[in-house]
């Protein structure tokens, strides 16, 4: 069991080919991994690091307790962060990630004087614009019937009892996060904020994501893709080359 806050544990890594001169961290959605991202760790220059966050209760981190508290989710990721911060650091979040990078990037600048050089939020709505929803409260059947609705999982694999043994504790724990944070008054960064969706999305919209924009003084920039809460994956190239633009512009 592996619930510190030392980078191998919490991060993924793919390094880059050459001098690292930046990072990108990535923090899946809620009932996510790692895996998500995978074609991600290597769609960028040779001078990026890419970090994606593995959360506990899933994969090789199964046996290691979820964690069921944005609070404590936060505090843990920014910690196993710290010794990454040499470099410029960009957080990419997408659902339940952008309200989790959001909050590590207020704890990177507050606490240890660190601040990111952007803020990239996916299909999720400003801290102060958040609604509390009770799904997690409810049976296993409703958390699948959700993660059925928004997509990104292959769910033929959630019509199998024993996958869903495995993987049913972290959605849980993910949509209890999702459930109990916020609203909050809307703390800003000191970074500049870049905020992604789908124009289907049925959780958000475009014009809620704009709300972001009372979070960022230093820039705000809004992109509106074809797709729905899981644009990203069909939009793959579009985001990354976004992504990209972004990070070349750090050096």
């Amino acid at each position: 069991m592996t619930n510190g806050t030392d980078g191998n544990t919490w991060f993924r890594r793919y390094p880059a080919t050459g001098t690292p001169r930046r990072r990108l961290v990535l923090l899946p959605h809620a009932g996510g991994s790692a895996s998500f991202f995978h074609a991600w760790g290597r769609a960028f220059d040779g001078g990026t690091d890419v970090l994606v966050a593995k959360y506990p209760g899933r994969h090789e981190r199964l046996a290691d307790p979820c964690i069921d508290s944005m609070e404590v989710l936060a505090d843990r990721v920014t910690a196993a962060l710290l010794p990454s911060t040499d470099v410029p650091l960009t957080l990419f979040g997408h659902s339940m990630g952008a309200s989790l990078a959001y909050e590590v990037a207020l704890r990177l600048e507050e606490r240890h004087g660190v601040r990111p050089a952007a803020l990239h939020v996916s299909s999720r709505k400003a801290p102060h614009r958040l609604t509390p929803r009770d799904l997690h409260r409810q049976g296993d059947a409703a958390l699948i019937a959700e993660l059925r609705r928004l997509g990104g999982t292959d769910t033929a694999l959630l019509d199998d009892p024993d996958v869903q043994e495995l993987v049913l504790p972290a959605v849980r724990a993910d949509f209890t996060i999702v459930g109990t944070y916020g609203p909050r008054a809307a703390t800003p960064v000191g970074c500049p904020v870049h905020a992604w969706i789908g124009d289907a999305d049925q959780s958000t919209t475009a014009r809620e994501m704009e709300a972001w924009g009372a979070v960022a003084p230093g820039g705000f920039r809004l992109r509106v893709l074809p797709g729905g809460h899981f644009y990203l994956v069909e939009q793959h190239d579009a985001v990354v080359r976004g992504v990209s633009e972004q990070l070349a512009a750090i050096g």
